[in-house]
């Protein structure tokens, strides 16, 4: 497999595929906004002192909690008020997911970037309906997917007119309660011509570990993070909360906000050493 020249994606003023890393940060679900906007402006600031680009995260539903009990965000119309809002106030991209087609035009006219869930990223009426909104799109590697079989996905949406994909790693399935992340699976994707971004928090996540929920261990989040940037990422999503033990979806696996400083700081020295010095990692080199 060889490598292809990577398409640049524009995200409103930002270009993931660019000459400088995205971070893609913010709360597991919309809680409440002013704490969504106090995590958006404190990660704002850490990421203009690093250099980084920023996109705030957030979502409104998540659709996919293990029990119908659990807490989903506050759902369609207030929180597309919400993003809307950190957005103008912020001054900065923002992305959710979406998981009915349906949900895409609604959300193409507030959100800059529109993300689809692993579980998700196989559904042929919901990658359609995104594409066609012309918003750069992305695309969460399903837990049970090998990395080169995201080509079919990309396909479709290039063939639904939206060539403006970003393929996210966030861990495969492996055995009960657990994910692993293989690291083959960043530039092989990236070998499908898309740039790459690695979603460090999901990948720690113990899906249905505790029950009624998914658990997650967040000591390991900073060593995937120097992992995958070693081996050469374009954006690195986070989720963070200013108390993920109490916080109401996913605080196993977020983490917190006093800690950022910190990751940000070890990931802008790799990334610095791999961007100008040794360059990513790509299958191209063993055929020269």
């Amino acid at each position: 497999m060889t490598d292809f020249k990577i398409k640049k994606v524009k995200v409103r003023d930002l270009c993931i595929g660019g000459d400088k890393l995205v971070i893609v940060a913010g709360p597991c679900a919309l809680e409440s906004f002013d704490e969504s906007l106090q995590i958006g402006k404190e990660m704002k600031s850490l990421c203009e002192k690093f250099d980084f680009g920023y996109i705030f995260k957030a979502s409104f539903d998540k659709a996919n909690r293990t029990s119908v009990k659990s807490y989903r965000g506050p759902g369609l119309d207030e929180g597309v008020s919400w993003l809307y809002e950190i957005s103008k106030r912020l001054n900065v991209p923002v992305v959710t997911d979406i998981h009915e087609p349906w949900q895409a035009e609604r959300l193409a006219n507030v959100v800059d970037l529109l993300q689809i869930p692993a579980f998700l990223c196989r559904q042929t009426d919901l990658l359609v309906a995104a594409s066609k909104t012309g918003k750069p799109l992305n695309i969460k590697k399903a837990q049970f997917m090998a990395p080169e079989d995201m080509k079919s996905v990309v396909t479709k949406c290039h063939e639904a007119g939206n060539d403006n994909i970003i393929l996210c790693e966030r861990g495969t399935a492996f055995g009960y309660h657990n994910l692993s992340v293989d690291f083959r699976s960043l530039p092989i994707m990236r070998s499908l011509g898309c740039p790459i971004m690695f979603d460090a928090t999901h990948s720690v996540q113990r899906p249905g570990g505790q029950g009624d929920k998914s658990g997650g261990d967040r000591s390991f989040i900073l060593t995937l993070i120097r992992a995958a940037v070693a081996v050469g990422i374009d954006a690195l999503f986070m989720e963070v909360h200013p108390d993920p033990d109490n916080a109401k979806c996913d605080g196993p696996n977020m983490i917190p906000l006093n800690k950022m400083h910190e990751v940000l700081l070890q990931t802008a020295e790799i990334d610095k050493i791999v961007r100008k010095k040794i360059e990513f990692s790509s299958l191209s080199w063993a055929e020269e």
